[in-house]
C-alpha cells in the first residue's frame, strides 16, 4: 500500500509493543526514545526499511522484530 496515512501510526504502535514486551529495553531507554530510533523515511512515495540504529544498542532479535513490524505495516 502506498501512502496509507495509518501505516506510520500502526508502525509506531507496534514499536511501542516491542518495547513494552522486551524485558531489557525497558531499563535501557524510554518508550519514546525507542520509537525515535526508527523514523519512517520515504523515497518516491514508498517507505524505506528502517536501518539498524548506530547510536543505541539494539540487539539483533529486537531489530528483526522491528523489521517484521515494518513489513506488516507497510506491505
Amino acid at each position: 500500500m502506498k501512502n496509507d496515512p495509518l501505516s506510520p501510526m500502526l508502525f509506531e504502535m507496534r514499536l511501542e509493543e516491542i518495547h513494552r514486551t522486551d524485558p531489557g529495553l525497558r531499563y535501557e531507554m524510554t518508550n519514546r526514545e525507542f520509537v525515535d530510533l526508527f523514523p519512517v523515511k520515504y523515497k518516491n512515495g514508498t517507505a524505506l526499511k528502517p536501518e539498524h540504529p548506530v547510536k543505541a544498542s539494539v540487539d539483533r532479535d529486537v531489530y528483526l522484530k522491528v523489521l517484521v513490524a515494518f513489513k506488516q505495516c507497510f506491505n
